[in-house]
């Protein structure tokens, strides 16, 4: 190992609902600083799914499992050419993909509010379906592809 694990930050539960997994999502979502605004978003989010679905939170949660990718392709230079090698993730690393990943994808949905895009890709996240999920079954996909190099230790 060539350096030190990094300590992982202890995060404040979030004011309504009291989870932490909340609070990194805001983090993630935050811009600028501006973490009202962040959860302002968040909760006029959950808010929009329960007009939808009972348990905007429960439904936020699953969605977030629904996109979490369990293995990744790394690139691996061996004798001149690059080779893919998948490689599984770690469980806190696991989170923090599927959160940028659907805030990445629900900024790039064409409705007006964040708080109406993020909803939006959480629920066709929970259907399984939407643009978050599509990448996360490519990344599998590329991960069984490259099957045949997993053997090789990254």
């Amino acid at each position: 190992m060539r350096k030190l694990k990094s300590k992982r930050k202890n995060y404040q539960p979030d004011p309504i609902y009291q989870d932490t997994l909340v609070t990194r999502f805001v983090n993630h979502l935050m811009k600028d600083g501006k973490k009202t605004i962040a959860y302002r978003i968040f909760y006029n989010c959950i808010s929009e799914i329960e007009k939808t679905k009972k348990n905007g939170l429960k439904i936020w949660k699953e969605a977030l499992d629904n996109v979490m990718p369990h293995v990744e392709v790394r690139s691996r230079r061996i004798g001149g050419s690059n080779i893919q090698v998948p490689t599984q993730i770690p469980p806190y690393v696991k989170v923090t993909k599927a959160m940028k990943l659907l805030i990445s994808c629900a900024r790039e949905r064409n409705e007006k509010k964040m708080y109406k895009k993020l909803a939006e890709e959480i629920l066709s996240a929970y259907k399984k379906e939407g643009a978050a999920f599509k990448i996360r079954e490519n990344i599998h996909k590329m991960a069984e592809a490259n099957k045949a190099f997993s053997h090789l230790k990254f």
